[in-house]
């Protein structure tokens, strides 16, 4: 695929990070403000979950292109919370985490991060170790290299696809 001549600033984003580990076809649509359908069932629940779900903690912090979810103290350190549906893509949740706790770490903040997913009781701890960091740093590249595209990766249908706000337009 050719890449596009102008040099647009591009800023990745938490949303970004998450749908690379899932689709890269997705990275490219959101990227392009290809909106997927809002009124699908599972963003609408994913939306009414993160609305009501811990509702005694610090909500929706924007730092610089980031969202946090959830801002808690938890004895002296800061703890960065991410609200999900479900664990079912707990991997993709995490490097979203792992992309916010690089940022702020960029800011010189030092912070904790755990993903909570309400509707099943659990939590999940996650630290950005090195090893990580290079995954995000490389992610972040990588993520770049998609946008800058001019035309979105082919489609690959996978599990996911399913229960996918794209996939009516990638079905069609």
């Amino acid at each position: 695929m050719e890449e596009k001549s102008d040099t647009m600033e591009f800023e990745v984003t938490g949303a970004l990070m998450q749908s690379y580990t899932i689709c890269k076809r997705q990275v490219w649509l959101m990227a392009h403000q290809i909106v997927p359908d809002q009124e699908h069932p599972y963003i609408e629940i994913g939306r009414l979950i993160d609305e009501n779900s811990y509702q005694r903690d610090r909500k929706k912090i924007h730092f610089e292109n980031v969202v946090l979810d959830l801002v808690r103290m938890e004895k002296d350190n800061i703890l960065i919370g991410e609200v999900k549906k479900s664990s079912k893509a707990a991997e993709s949740a995490k490097m979203q985490l792992l992309f916010y706790l690089y940022k702020l770490k960029q800011s010189g903040i030092t912070a904790k991060g755990q993903l909570f997913f309400p509707e099943e009781r659990k939590r999940e701890v996650v630290e950005l170790t090195p090893e990580f960091e290079i995954e995000v740093i490389k992610a972040i590249e990588e993520i770049k290299g998609i946008v800058h595209k001019e035309k979105p990766p082919a489609f690959i249908k996978i599990p996911y696809c399913k229960n996918c706000g794209y996939k009516e337009f990638c079905l069609s």
